[in-house]
């Protein structure tokens, strides 16, 4: 009888946590790709991008996905070399994005273990948002912080 009581609660977390985390990733993914560099930056982004645009293998130990998945772009970018830094920034900005969802339910994982102890127990609506906002706060504050968006924005393995 209580267990039924307690799965509507559950679900609600879980439809929440979903929904608030892709809303972070969308704002995530907006902005790196609004401010991803158009073309080569400096450092080792020229060499992934012409290994991704000849499907070569760059400096040891090499990046063999990496370099499959920038070719996958490259060519949804119309197989052109002049888009091709492009292609791979935005494939790196999206890939960033995405870390930024996994941040965001790794954050509400550990908060929900640390406001709820016991696994039986139910959430109140504030004990919810409280969670959302820890995880909503520590995956954008990453989102902008320096260190990370430089790297989100250029071809980098």
């Amino acid at each position: 009888m209580f267990a039924s009581l307690k799965k509507p609660k559950q679900m609600q977390f879980k439809k929440i946590n979903n929904i608030v985390g892709w809303v972070v990733c969308l704002i995530a993914c907006t902005v790196y790709i609004l401010t991803a560099e158009a073309g080569g930056s400096f450092w080792d982004c020229g060499e992934f991008v012409s290994s991704c645009y000849k499907l070569q293998i760059p400096h040891p130990p090499g990046a063999p996905l990496f370099v499959m998945l920038g070719r996958m772009f490259i060519i949804l970018f119309g197989d052109n070399p002049l888009t091709a830094a492009k292609a791979v920034n935005v494939m790196s900005a999206l890939a960033s994005g995405f870390t930024i969802l996994f941040l965001f339910w790794t954050i509400t994982h550990f908060a929900r273990r640390i406001v709820n102890v016991k696994t039986s127990d139910i959430l109140t609506k504030s004990q919810i948002w409280s969670i959302m906002g820890a995880g909503a706060v520590g995956a954008l504050a990453y989102t902008f912080s320096d260190s990370f968006w430089y790297s989100a924005v250029e071809g980098e393995v």
